[in-house]
């Protein structure tokens, strides 16, 4: 299956450390090779960039390595393929517009029956995998919903755990979920989070020799926090989330959610 990888922060910050671990298991010490893509917030706007290419052979990627491009929302992913072809379209993650904001999904796990479930007349996939046709459904239930942007945000987000509930009777279903503004996870069976704030300290990659002081990167009133589908350092406790469970941060913050998971290390 994919893995994904997220941040959410209350200033701008890079995420080159957690990416330069999430990339090398796209081929070095993971299977997940058809594919990769990042999407950085700045404001309304946002940038992503995609490559059907194994991360590990990207230049693309080493470019997102080398260039610390700052944000306060980022959602990224690798791809193992399970449905759709490997190709640019089918490349995580996928980017639409709703309420005049973009959103932006990431899907780890593979559906079945989905064809048949999750029907959609305008919020048409561009690829043709089982996280894109969900997303475009999820995008339609929450319009049917709410014609406009309802002003209790954290109500809107309780309802997409609840069309995540259903999409997970299909089958696996870890989802990364983003307006620039809030960050949401959903987890059916892999994801874990963790936020850094003061006093912060030292954190070693699993994946690959690298260590971050953070108390040398960061100011006492910073709050990041990163979800992975799993734990990318190996000193640090990371929150497991278990099936059904999902949390919201925005600026950083966990700020709703529905989580029972134990601490992992």
């Amino acid at each position: 299956m994919c893995e994904l990888l997220a941040m959410s922060a209350n200033v701008p910050t890079d995420i080159v450390f957690s990416f330069t671990g999430l990339v090398e298991r796209g081929g070095v010490t993971g299977p997940h090779t058809d594919g990769w893509g990042i999407t950085f917030y700045e404001g309304k706007g946002c940038r992503t960039f995609k490559d059907p290419q194994a991360s590990c052979q990207s230049e693309v990627a080493n470019l997102i390595k080398r260039y610390p491009i700052k944000s306060c929302s980022v959602i990224s992913h690798i791809r193992q393929a399970n449905r759709g072809a490997v190709n640019l379209e089918n490349t995580h993650p996928f980017c639409r517009q709703l309420w005049g904001r973009n959103w932006t999904f990431a899907h780890n796990g593979q559906l079945s029956g989905y064809k048949q479930k999750l029907k959609v007349s305008q919020d048409l996939p561009i690829g043709n995998t089982d996280s894109e046709l969900a997303f475009c459904w999820l995008l339609e239930r929450i319009k049917e919903k709410y014609p406009k942007r309802p002003n209790n945000i954290k109500t809107l987000f309780r309802y997409i755990a609840k069309c995540a509930d259903e999409l997970r009777q299909l089958g696996v279903f870890n989802m990364i979920l983003s307006d620039g503004d809030y960050v949401m996870c959903y987890c059916t069976n892999n994801l874990s989070w963790i936020t850094r704030q003061a006093p912060f300290g030292v954190a070693k990659l699993i994946d690959t020799d690298m260590v971050v002081d953070f108390s040398e990167e960061t100011t006492p009133n910073d709050v990041v926090s990163v979800i992975a589908t799993r734990p990318l350092t190996s000193d640090e406790t990371w929150n497991k989330m278990q099936a059904g469970d999902w949390q919201l941060f925005r600026l950083g913050v966990p700020v709703d959610g529905r989580l029972l998971g134990n601490k992992v290390s």
